[in-house]
């Protein structure tokens, strides 16, 4: 076993403080910089000022900042229990998980006039999902620019509307518009309301808003971006095509799956007016793309209502968005590859670009890794829990996708289930990153063996 050198150990700290470097692996760095975030974010809320009737225990305070760091929205204690400098604490957490603190930090580095040294440039590859290091400090600019501008802009537009129609106070207003706007574009669904949406089914305006919010957020800056620069339909790459189309369809379907199968519900959207009832459907629709908001009682809703909820929230946003899920593109080159299968074509062809195999591979990877993580996490649940089995599958799914959406059930879990949700966010938010870096770097001493192929029977 080798023994400790001094002169090795001052060599090491030298060449660390010289270089600005620890050698460790870009999804080590995020990983442990969202740790990071996590445990200040659990000392602060841990304070005795955090709770607005009584402290926070240290678990609360940890699965908290779990919940904001990761923007899944999960609680085991409500935003109404927290106080104004919890709720603070919470949404800036929310901010900081959702933007990435890479992008921040890059930027800081840019406006300080630092360079970045090769490790910072492969961390931030990782980060914001990029091959070249040509436009990482235009894509960090990006990504601030349009944060800043949709989520001051949706603020602006909520406090307008709530003070001037009288909902709310002028002061209250303004807290609760900022406070609403982070959420929503960041996709938490953390909600200063005690039912979160659903007293705003009568309200177009409010209902337009954060919708439009959460779409913006979950559909991908380099979306954004490309529709800002080319502003034309036919001008737009295939890619930011695809993922638009399939943005409009899932919303689409389901709003008409949600209100076909909630309208006689009587608990859900039964009781309303058929103009509440498409509100409520259309804002629960684009809320199950990872928001995590809902817009009637969760835990009334049809069992087929559960499963259509869970099939959206595992899909989720686009990439480099602040969506979870296993992404839109992901979802689209599955699908197109069945198809491509069924149709017996050698290709995965997609608005006439063909797929790339090691990039079908990475998407079969990302899929089943997400699904054995949720049908063993369910697996634990119903060990320890004596719940409905959807009510667990939509907490497993809500955590996994980092949607955030529950039946209200939360609370009243063990602490083992707690403690499996905590690692479903954390996964849910850190763990893409790691897999695609995984699977994306090349291993230096590649065999170049190659091995007769054998015929295997499959389906």
């Amino acid at each position: 076993m080798p023994r400790f050198s001094p002169q090795r150990g001052l060599h090491r700290i030298r060449r660390i403080r010289r270089e600005g470097r620890l050698g460790a692996s870009p999804p080590s760095v995020l990983a442990g910089g969202f740790l990071g975030l996590i445990l200040l974010g659990t000392m602060l809320l841990a304070l005795p000022f955090a709770g607005k009737d009584h402290p926070l225990s240290l678990f609360e305070a940890l699965f908290t900042a779990t919940a904001s760091v990761t923007v899944t929205g999960l609680s085991i204690v409500s935003p109404q229990e927290l106080s104004l400098f919890g709720q603070w604490v919470s949404i800036i957490l929310v901010q900081i998980g959702g933007l990435g603190f890479v992008t921040i930090a890059v930027v800081s580095a840019i406006t300080l006039g630092h360079r970045m040294s090769l490790r910072q440039q492969s961390l931030a590859l990782e980060a914001f999902n990029q091959t070249s290091t040509a436009r990482l400090t235009q894509t960090a600019l990006s990504v601030l620019k349009i944060t800043v501008t949709i989520e001051a802009g949706m603020a602006v537009l909520l406090f307008l509307w709530w003070w001037l129609k009288g909902s709310l106070d002028a002061l209250p207003a303004l807290r609760y518009a900022v406070f609403h706007a982070i959420a929503a574009f960041n996709n938490s669904g953390y909600s200063l309301f005690n039912d979160s949406l659903a007293s705003f089914n009568d309200d177009g305006i409010t209902i337009a808003i954060l919708s439009t919010t959460i779409i913006l957020g979950g559909i991908g800056f380099p979306i954004i971006v490309e529709v800002l620069r080319k502003k034309r339909w036919a001008t737009l790459q295939p890619y930011v095509r695809l993922i638009l189309l399939t943005t409009a369809l899932l919303n689409l379907l389901g709003f008409i799956g949600i209100w076909l199968l909630e309208a006689r519900n009587p608990a859900t959207l039964g009781a309303l007016e058929w103009t509440d009832q498409a509100r409520a459907a259309w804002m629960q629709s684009v809320a199950l793309r990872t928001a995590g908001f809902s817009s009637f009682q969760m835990d009334a809703m049809d069992d087929s209502t559960t499963l259509l909820a869970a099939v959206l929230m595992f899909i989720g946003g686009g990439s480099m968005s602040t969506a979870g899920g296993i992404k839109l593109g992901t979802f689209i080159v599955i699908m197109a590859t069945v198809f491509a299968y069924l149709m017996q074509r050698k290709e995965v062809v997609l608005m006439q670009r063909s797929i790339a195999p090691e990039t079908i591979h990475k998407t079969l990877a990302v899929v089943v890794v997400t699904l054995l993580a949720a049908v063993f996490s369910l697996l634990l649940l119903t060990i320890f829990e004596d719940h409905p089995l959807s009510s667990l599958m939509l907490e497993v799914v809500g955590a996994l996708s980092t949607t955030g959406l529950s039946q209200a059930l939360t609370p009243e879990l063990s602490r083992a289930s707690h403690c499996v949700l905590l690692l479903l966010m954390f996964m849910g938010r850190v763990g893409p990153l790691t897999l695609v870096y995984s699977l994306a770097i090349r291993n230096r001493r590649a065999s170049r063996v190659r091995y007769p192929e054998m015929e295997f029977q499959v389906g």
